[in-house]
């Protein structure tokens, strides 16, 4: 008889140790099913933001497109300028306007060249995450 209150006591035990392992599973699954969700919504930032760079990239290569192809100023309109600027003020006023203008243009640059960089940080990390996501993905399980 102790003999089969033993064995009794050893099914509970089992059946304990059975509920404690389901319960494991299912936090298991809920916290994958957790992190599936955070990497999805974290996917989706990185593409909404992808496709808004790629748009911003698309629309500065339509404007410097636009740009290369607007008439550069002949030698002569040049010259006929240069020749209605007869007083030194005159000259004086477009030399500031001139500088004005490139300095605008290169602080346009430098501002371009950060974003750029920034851009080809982001996405060099979005395709790093990914790649490491996929491959947690196709390890085996144990």
């Amino acid at each position: 008889m102790s003999q089969v209150v033993g064995w009794l006591n050893e099914v509970k035990d089992l059946q304990q140790q059975v509920k404690a392992a389901q319960a494991a599973e299912q936090s298991a699954h809920a916290s994958a099913d957790n992190w599936r969700k955070r990497y999805e919504i974290e996917a989706e930032q990185r593409r909404a933001e992808t496709q808004a760079m790629q748009n911003t990239i698309a629309e500065f290569r339509a404007e410097l497109d636009r740009l290369k192809n607007q008439p550069q100023a002949s030698e002569t309109e040049i010259q006929t300028e240069i020749d209605q600027l007869q007083t030194v003020s005159k000259l004086q006023a477009k030399l500031i306007e001139v500088w004005s203008d490139r300095n605008q243009l290169a602080q346009d640059l430098h501002t371009e060249k950060i974003s750029h960089t920034q851009t080809r940080n982001n996405l060099t990390t979005a395709l790093g995450d990914t790649v490491d996501m996929l491959s947690k993905l196709k390890e085996p399980r144990a």
